[in-house]
């Protein structure tokens, strides 16, 4: 079995690779390639703590395992980590046989800001300019340097629920040389495109903050109760997700489908659009959401890409298992 250290992935993995590796699942997905298996998450009454298991098999990629982890909100106040705490397993899919374990906290910042990036690239408009972030922690950053790539924003307008975290996000908004402005919630109706990445189990951004042709990326909802829209929003939207199944039941829509907002059918798998089979924006005034719920597909193609480069660097620790 090959291991690679959490320590080791910041120096392997790139944004770009990110990007490619999530696009490809995403794509064969939605060509029935590839499927995920029912999430596991649990409360474990213990340190506050939602832990679970997100699996899959790829049959285009070959890609068979699973990622367990979740999140401990103690964690940075207590110990100086992480909160979001995470390990991937690799399996040979013909036999079996354990074949890797990848350190899976940095890759998950990284897959996760890939998801919402694959987004803006299939569905915001070619002429956006302004980009909003809602939300301002450790994933934040990693969604807003991914974010910048797609398009060529002329700013960054922010917000957080403690003002104090919002330096995190204009550090990376100033480095990439694009000006940053902190605001009132109501200021996002200026971004072409919105980022929501909070851990909110309420809504946050409501109808009246999004003007038509924004493309939104609701990253945060992963739980059963979460919620950063107001589901009124989503039936004024066009609806992407990663995976419908768990759009519906731990995703944005679980809210505007329980209201009878939306339907199931009206859900559309952003892999559809990205092979061409479904479209995308079909219009500038269109408002376009992308549901992205994290799933367990994203970390093993990542995973996947990560042995890959740690063998060619000579990084991957063999073990006899």
């Amino acid at each position: 079995m090959l291991i690679v250290p959490e320590r080791e992935i910041a120096n392997l993995l790139t944004r770009e690779a990110s990007f490619d590796a999530v696009e490809n699942v995403f794509a064969a997905m939605a060509a029935g390639d590839a499927y995920n298996f029912p999430v596991i998450r649990e409360a474990i009454g213990h340190e506050d703590a939602l832990y679970g298991f997100k699996g899959g098999f790829d049959g285009k990629g070959m890609t068979l395992g699973l990622k367990a982890g979740g999140y401990w909100p103690n964690n940075l106040e207590k110990r100086q980590l992480i909160n979001h705490q995470s390990t991937v397993f690799l399996f040979d899919p013909d036999t079996g046989k354990v074949e890797a374990m990848v350190g899976g906290n940095y890759l998950t910042a990284l897959r996760t800001a890939a998801a919402s990036s694959v987004s803006i690239k299939h569905l915001a408009r070619k002429d956006a300019k302004v980009l909003g972030m809602v939300g301002a922690g450790h994933q934040a950053t990693f969604q807003l340097r991914a974010a910048l790539e797609q398009r060529n924003f002329e700013k960054v307008i922010g917000w957080n629920y403690h003002p104090e975290m919002l330096p995190n996000i204009e550090k990376v908004a100033n480095e990439a040389g694009v000006p940053f402005e902190a605001g009132p919630l109501e200021g996002m109706v200026e971004a072409d495109v919105v980022i929501s990445i909070t851990s909110a189990f309420q809504a946050t951004i409501l109808v009246d903050h999004i003007s038509p042709g924004t493309h939104i990326a609701c990253m945060g909802t992963d739980t059963k109760g979460k919620q950063e829209v107001q589901a009124a929003l989503l039936a004024l939207a066009t609806v992407f997700t990663d995976e419908v199944a768990q759009s519906i039941t731990i995703g944005e829509t679980q809210h505007a489908i329980a209201k009878g907002l939306i339907q199931e059918s009206d859900v559309v798998q952003l892999g559809a659009v990205i092979n061409g089979t479904t479209p995308g924006r079909t219009s500038d005034d269109e408002i376009t959401m992308f549901d992205g719920t994290g799933v367990g597909l994203q970390d093993l193609a990542v995973a996947a890409a990560i042995v890959d480069l740690a063998l060619a660097k000579g990084v991957a620790i063999e073990v006899d298992f």
